[in-house]
């Protein structure tokens, strides 16, 4: 049964969406004085319809993190190619953790693949890879990370509402702004999740009337489900599996932009290597991500939903990958691929791209979507296996 909230709540609820919704909250009102900066947000809270008590309670001791603004420029990790990411973040010993994981949490895990459709694989994976099952959910202190990151206007679209998210959270006394903490960029609790996502799709699963994330396995899970089912997730359908390619197989179609049935990869001789094709009329991309010489996986409808929950292709190919391990598929083939680039040399592959009018977003050294699609379109024009792998060899040939 639904249990409708008090009018108290309806009007603070209200006053919320108000706030998130004003125009100037996504662009404006970032940078200058940080104490200046404060006192806009509190000014704007009061406004809001939020009590004085309230606001200066939960903007107490409120401080600029320079720890925060270190991390937010210093994420290298996402530079590496797939093959040696994955390795360092999946071992024996997660995949060991995972299992048990899942077995002491079957009952959350049934109620999760009832209600939603989803995979246990697919949560323990993001369990394992946000937080290290709950044992590392960051030590900033969550409101500073907000408000720091917030103030610095690199993405004051993104950080801002994440503040009043979590006033929200602190009225409801489900946040404490002195002791709350998380990872650098604010998300909280075993799953991480921004203080928006907790106050829309949090979920108390164990009953004790509060969402708790950093404490609670069923709450942090159950809420991870319904946020992944409302960005779109599709009931008891695969998200990736690995296949095998035939050699001088035309790659020209592969990458995250293109689709085609599974029936149609069959045709064209790719074949599944753990477990047989279930869905062959669903559409599907082929992804290489070190090129056709390196391991190939079909990427369903679900893999897509990867992408709103972290934008790193190699961080959600890794995620997605761990998953179907943990349900059972064998390590992957990692095939022999051609040298890549490092980071020195993607840069200025990235400028080089930039010069022939590819819009690959900032040089920033990571092959990110829009360099891998450059690269393919470049490959193809030089005659090249359009892989979207970049090599030495494709980078002297600009």
């Amino acid at each position: 049964m639904r249990v409708l909230p008090s009018p108290k709540a309806v009007l603070h609820r209200t006053a919320l969406i108000a706030l998130l919704a004003t125009p100037t909250l996504a662009s404006a009102q970032c940078g200058g004085g940080f104490q200046n900066f404060v006192r806009g947000l509190k000014d704007e809270a009061v406004s809001a319809g939020y009590s004085i008590k309230t606001v200066n309670g939960f903007f107490s001791g409120v401080a600029k993190d320079s720890k925060v603004l270190r991390a937010d420029r210093s994420q290298g990790v996402f530079q590496k190619p797939f093959i040696e990411f994955s390795r360092r973040l999946i071992s024996q010993s997660r995949l060991d953790r995972g299992s048990r994981k899942g077995e002491e949490f079957d009952k959350i895990f049934e109620r999760i693949e009832t209600t939603y459709g989803i995979n246990r694989g697919v949560l323990l994976a993001f369990w394992a890879f946000e937080t290290d099952y709950g044992a590392v959910q960051g030590d900033f202190n969550t409101r500073n990370a907000l408000v720091t990151l917030a103030h610095d206007c690199r993405r004051p679209e993104l950080f801002r509402p994440q503040i009043f998210s979590a006033l929200e959270l602190y009225r409801k006394g489900d946040f404490d702004p002195a002791r709350t903490t998380g990872a650098w960029a604010g998300e909280i609790g075993m799953v991480q999740m921004l203080p928006g996502d907790i106050l829309e799709h949090g979920v108390d699963a164990d009953g004790d009337g509060h969402v708790t994330l950093k404490t609670s396995a069923a709450d942090a899970l159950m809420s991870a489900a319904r946020m992944l089912s409302h960005l779109g997730w599709r009931a008891n359908e695969p998200w990736l599996q690995e296949v095998t390619i035939p050699a001088g197989m035309d790659v020209s179609a592969s990458g995250p932009a293109y689709k085609k049935s599974v029936a149609e990869w069959e045709a064209m001789g790719v074949t599944p290597r753990s477990f047989d094709f279930a869905m062959k009329d669903v559409e599907a991309s082929l992804i290489l991500p070190q090129g056709h010489k390196g391991p190939a996986f079909l990427a369903y409808p679900n893999f897509d939903i990867y992408f709103e929950w972290n934008q790193s292709f190699t961080y959600v190919l890794t995620a997605a990958y761990f998953a179907t391990r943990l349900q059972g598929a064998e390590v992957y083939n990692a095939g022999n691929p051609d040298t890549g680039l490092s980071d020195g040399q993607m840069k200025e592959l990235q400028r080089r791209l930039q010069d022939r009018g590819h819009d690959v977003g900032s040089v920033d050294g990571i092959l990110g979507a829009n360099t891998r699609l450059a690269v393919q379109q470049e490959q193809m024009r030089l005659g090249l296996p359009a892989d979207a792998w970049p090599t030495p060899d494709l980078l002297n040939a600009l």
